[in-house]
């Protein structure tokens, strides 16, 4: 397998993606997101470091988060947020129709009060970040959380224009500022393939393979997830000037971007 992930397996797809995926694993996959992505995506120590610093009591700050699948991300971050008392407007976008109506859901079944403007509010819509940037939409924050696998060099080119254009050429909301002109205001988040993060993911859901998993497409999509990802050496030599590979751990990293007045 070591050999089989010194490059990329752009031509393996994720189940979860077909227009024919079972509704009801499909459904589930998306239930299972949260626990996955508590456990392995490390969401919790990026906000702390890289949103916090930006946010404020007193006044809004706006985050966009690009290909939010079933929410869990988008509803965690306004949560941290809130509980720090913090001001976070959150927009989630996903152009799959399955993904927004699953976190519409989400948004009333779980949490309703994020339909109300204030502390922690969450907006999900079906869209693409191109459309958003044809709108002449800006926030001060754009993330994103195991997308960057899905992207062609192309695709992966145009997510980083677009994220340049949504992000405001000057961050007036938060706690940075001045002081710390270069703290990214963008910020996409993935895995990098390995062998050993094959390795560790193969093994680590093999005991819920047949019970907590065995409805869902998290296994599977999981394991060609890593096989799809980008090495932050890869990602290095095809970046347009601005854009930085920040290592988190041996499998994951951030791809960030400070801004024009960086």
């Amino acid at each position: 397998m070591g050999f089989a992930l010194r490059r990329r397996a752009t031509d393996a797809t994720e189940l979860m993606d077909a227009a024919g995926a079972d509704p009801a694993k499909l459904e589930r996959t998306y239930e299972q997101f949260g626990m996955i992505n508590a456990a392995v995506s490390g969401w919790r120590d990026t906000y702390r470091h890289f949103v916090h610093p930006h946010l404020s009591a007193t006044h809004d700050t706006t985050l966009l988060d690009i290909g939010s699948g079933g929410g869990d991300l988008p509803l965690s971050l306004a949560h941290w947020a809130s509980n720090d008392g913090l001001r976070l407007q959150v927009t989630a976008i996903d152009p799959d129709g399955r993904a927004d109506d699953f976190a519409q859901r989400q948004l009333v079944l779980r949490h309703p009060a994020r339909r109300q403007p204030g502390v922690g509010g969450v907006e999900f819509r079906r869209a693409f970040s191109s459309e958003l940037v044809a709108e002449g939409a800006q926030f001060d924050l754009v993330v994103s959380n195991h997308m960057l696998h899905h992207l062609t060099p192309a695709e992966l080119g145009g997510l980083l224009f677009d994220s340049e254009q949504l992000v405001r050429t000057a961050s007036g909301s938060g706690r940075a500022g001045s002081d710390s002109p270069r703290l990214p205001r963008v910020l996409h988040s993935d895995i990098t393939r390995s062998a050993l993060a094959y390795a560790g993911f193969a093994l680590g859901t093999l005991p819920f393979a047949r019970t907590l998993l065995k409805d869902s497409y998290i296994r599977a999509d999981g394991l060609t997830s890593i096989r799809r990802s980008y090495r932050p050496a890869e990602l290095r030599v095809a970046l347009p000037p601005g854009w930085t590979v920040l290592p988190r751990s041996r499998f994951r990293y951030l791809l960030t971007w400070a801004g024009p007045d960086a």
